[in-house]
């Protein structure tokens, strides 16, 4: 890359003098900076647009689908091929990840989106060469991705979904005034949502709210823990958890009938049945990891020196289901009213 730099950087120098020439000397501009793509193409072995990019999503749902839905729209904005991005979904089952970065690496891509903390580890685990990029990952240093967020350090950085739980509680608390005992439900398997969990455990009883603790090892327990938490909670809160946040409608077919408020940790779960949220925006944060995507592949830059992104705390949304909010009887009040 070193060397890539230098020889742009003589073209450059090439292209300012020639412009202060006749024609020929234009020729000569064109025939160097044709020239310098040659000799970048021989010693990258493609053209930047051509660079194979793998994608290992965790799940389907709304947050996760705009997540990559974003990341590539970045690509292609910047001149990249949609037919050279592979994307492969594993269906929620960890051990999938494994074997889709498995044949990311054997396929030797250029770089790898992980999308979801469980594709960033196994794609972490697979190769140490092949620079990596990760969104919809809350905390990067505690799920041992990298060693610290503005210094990487490895072949891993991206962009994180870290909630505004603050924001979040303090919309519960307008929502539901009355509550005194309110429930937190998040995958046991998942290490972002016990991290979430944690910090909103955390805030909440600062402000002097008793806190249940309830968690689901696969769908199989989904109903059954929500059943029982709708008889001991006066509110329910659920952060970015991408089991809870692909079967929300199976949560809300138990916290309708028991008029139970539904605080989620991201608007695509809050759309399929939860109650509210205040959270960030999912293809923004893939349009980030293409900005980096491209800055790596395109620009050279260091993936070990790219700092962890996160999302602008103007770039927050506030998401009522207003339907929902009807089903169980809920007043929203006028200042959290969208027009």
């Amino acid at each position: 890359m070193k060397k890539i730099l230098a020889i742009m950087l003589s073209a450059m120098m090439l292209l300012a003098l020639s412009a202060c020439g006749t024609s020929a000397s234009t020729s000569t501009a064109a025939s160097t900076a044709s020239s310098v793509a040659q000799q970048i193409e021989q010693m990258t072995g493609k053209p930047a647009a051509d660079c194979k990019i793998g994608i290992i999503q965790l799940a389907e749902h709304v947050a996760l689908d705009a997540a990559r839905d974003g990341f590539i729209d970045k690509l292609v904005e910047n001149g990249y091929s949609e037919s050279n991005i592979d994307v492969q979904n594993a269906q929620g089952e960890i051990a999938n990840c494994a074997t889709i970065a498995t044949k990311f690496v054997n396929d030797k891509v250029d770089l790898i989106l992980a999308i979801a903390t469980p594709a960033a580890q196994a794609a972490a685990q697979a190769t140490t060469d092949i620079p990596i990029l990760c969104t919809a990952v809350t905390d990067f240093v505690g799920a041992g991705l990298v060693n610290d967020n503005d210094a990487p350090g490895g072949n891993v950085s991206g962009t994180s979904d870290m909630n505004p739980i603050d924001q979040q509680v303090d919309l519960l608390m307008q929502l539901c005034p009355d509550a005194k005992t309110v429930g937190i439900m998040y995958c046991s398997a998942e290490d972002n949502s016990k991290i979430q969990a944690e910090l909103a455990q955390t805030a909440m009883e600062a402000k002097g709210l008793k806190v249940n603790i309830y968690t689901a090892a696969d769908v199989n327990d989904i109903q059954a823990v929500t059943t029982k938490a709708s008889g001991e909670i006066d509110a329910l809160y659920i952060p970015t958890d991408n089991l809870f946040a692909a079967n929300i409608p199976t949560v809300s077919l138990v916290t309708e009938p028991a008029k139970l408020p539904v605080i989620c940790g991201e608007s695509g779960m809050v759309d399929e049945g939860g109650t509210a949220t205040y959270g960030i925006s999912y293809y923004n944060l893939g349009q980030m990891a293409g900005t980096q995507c491209v800055d790596i592949l395109q620009n050279g830059a260091d993936v070990a020196a790219t700092p962890v992104g996160f999302a602008a705390a103007d770039d927050l949304e506030l998401t009522i289901n207003e339907e929902n909010a009807a089903a169980i009887g809920l007043e929203i009040p006028a200042s959290l009213k969208i027009a």
